[in-house]
């Protein structure tokens, strides 16, 4: 795998970095602002993430940054840790994180990947968006909200209107609308930092001092963070049950991103290589004092419309961003809050699929089941939970899936000699001989399945069944407990045999 730069995509990449690394100044710091914590943390990440894990991807336009779902996962881990804790919390489950993604690629579990049920993917993906939306009303309009799920904290707000800060509603509402109508214009690249600044400048200019500042959340460092290791003291079981959370989620992304962004130069993604790339930016971002990273489907998008040619459109987004912060770090305290959560709920409302959500409505019970129950355990209990609740689902459905898409026919000579099909004896006659051929998995469920659609042998005296298992490589202890042995068992005391 080639690290240095090549000279014929230089040019394109170092330029294509740029956007990159100004679309992740506002991107960063919401992402921050979503996890609970300073900012800053989102912005340290938003440079060590792309520097780290950028060199090291197989999908080469794949940018490795903050992501709103990492970032909620993290936040609902260490949500109960007292605010002074929170920060080293989050780093530290930051670094769990890398650790536990560079362990999936060393044990090759990238294609594990493919078992996630679309369905669950698309519901959680949904949930988060939602949860995003909901959860960032009391930001964008200036009041307190209680509650313990954005949902509560939503109708909070809407039961108390007197409890709206009309200032913080205009700045948060005047840069949802820039972001969305920049968004139609050549300006669409630097959309979200232009509706980070016009705000900021319109809250500075007026005097309006009832509009929280990042600069209320805590004390805002300038310049770059010393490397160093997280305090290894905040270890908690909740903090090792988030890090392997937001391994899973940041993995799925990821594979996602690899589908939708394949190589130029026509080489195929290697799951396991891309696992390794993101645990390493999340390992670099720990020690620069960020959050959680891994591959953004809008970044990547952003990179690969950028003109970027190989994965250093990444790297340099991210040396780009070292740049903007040495710079202007100290104009970080002065955005409002109102504008990050706009920035927010505009990206939340961008990843909503709906042309997917249909697709998945009109595709029968299972899948209808699979999106909603994601959906409605996203948006009611915490990520960790709904994760774990997603990953079990997914593995219900692929084993319901392996019982019911399983058929058993029966080969019968034709009158030309060829073997034909047609459907298995339900009972075996005296002296019959059957020939049958099974499609479908034999694996756990499927071997059950098979079981019970064996022909019944009933009476039958000297039958004989052949399972025909051409194209089969390896069978389950299942199968041979389940249909072979308990069937062999009834038809050997007639003389029977399969």
């Amino acid at each position: 795998m080639r690290v240095s730069p090549e000279r014929k995509s230089f040019k394109a990449d170092f330029v294509a970095g740029m956007p990159g690394a100004i679309s992740s100044v506002p991107d960063g710091m919401a992402s921050g602002v979503l996890a609970g914590v300073s900012p800053v943390h989102g912005l340290y990440a938003s440079f060590a993430g792309p520097l780290f894990g950028g060199m090291q991807t197989s999908t080469k336009l794949m940018v490795i940054t903050t992501t709103s779902a990492a970032a909620l996962a993290a936040g609902s881990a260490v949500a109960d840790i007292p605010e002074e804790d929170r920060s080293g919390a989050l780093i530290l489950l930051t670094l769990m994180a890398g650790v536990v993604m560079v362990a999936a690629a060393l044990l090759r579990l990238g294609r594990y990947t493919r078992f996630v049920s679309h369905s669950v993917m698309t519901g959680f993906l949904t949930g988060i968006a939602v949860n995003i939306v909901l959860g960032q009303v009391p930001d964008l309009a200036g009041a307190d909200a209680s509650g313990s799920v954005a949902v509560a904290k939503f109708f909070d707000v809407v039961s108390n209107p007197s409890s709206i800060d009309w200032r913080s509603l205009v700045t948060g509402v005047t840069a949802l609308l820039l972001s969305v109508v920049l968004a139609r214009t050549r300006l669409a690249l630097f959309g979200s930092l232009i509706a980070l600044v016009v705000p900021s400048a319109i809250v500075i200019g007026f005097g309006w001092g009832t509009v929280d500042r990042v600069s209320d959340v805590g004390t805002i460092p300038t310049g770059l963070p010393l490397p160093g290791l997280p305090d290894l003291g905040l270890l908690s079981p909740s903090l090792v049950s988030g890090a392997l959370a937001v391994a899973v989620i940041v993995l799925v992304q990821g594979a996602r991103v690899a589908e939708a962004a394949p190589n130029l130069d026509g080489s195929r993604s290697q799951a396991d290589v891309d696992f390794s790339a993101q645990g390493i930016g999340n390992i670099g971002s720990a020690f620069f004092g960020g959050m959680p990273v891994g591959g953004s489907v809008g970044q990547t998008a952003l990179n690969e419309t950028a003109g970027a040619r190989s994965r250093w459109g990444a790297v340099w987004s991210g040396i780009w961003m070292l740049i903007i912060l040495v710079l202007f770090s100290g104009l970080v305290g002065k955005v409002p809050m109102p504008t990050l959560a706009a920035v927010l709920v505009f990206a939340a409302v961008g990843s909503i699929r709906p042309s997917r959500i249909r697709t998945i409505l009109q595709s029968g019970p299972s899948s209808q089941i699979a999106l909603a129950t994601t959906f409605v355990a996203t948006l009611f209990l915490p990520v960790t939970a709904a994760v774990g609740i997603g990953v079990a689902l997914s593995l219900l459905l692929q084993l319901n899936q392996e019982a019911i898409d399983l058929s058993v026919v029966e080969l019968v000579p034709g009158s030309d000699g060829a073997l034909r099909e047609q459907p298995a004896p339900r009972a075996l006659a005296d002296g019959q001989i059957v020939v049958l051929d099974v499609y479908g998995s034999l694996f756990y469920a499927g071997a059950r399945t098979l079981q019970a659609r064996l022909p019944d042998p009933g009476g039958a005296v000297n039958p004989e069944v052949i399972l025909r298992l051409r194209g089969r490589t390896t069978l389950g202890a299942t199968f041979f407990s389940a249909s072979v042995t308990t069937r062999s068992a009834s038809t050997q005391p007639v003389g029977g045999c399969i």
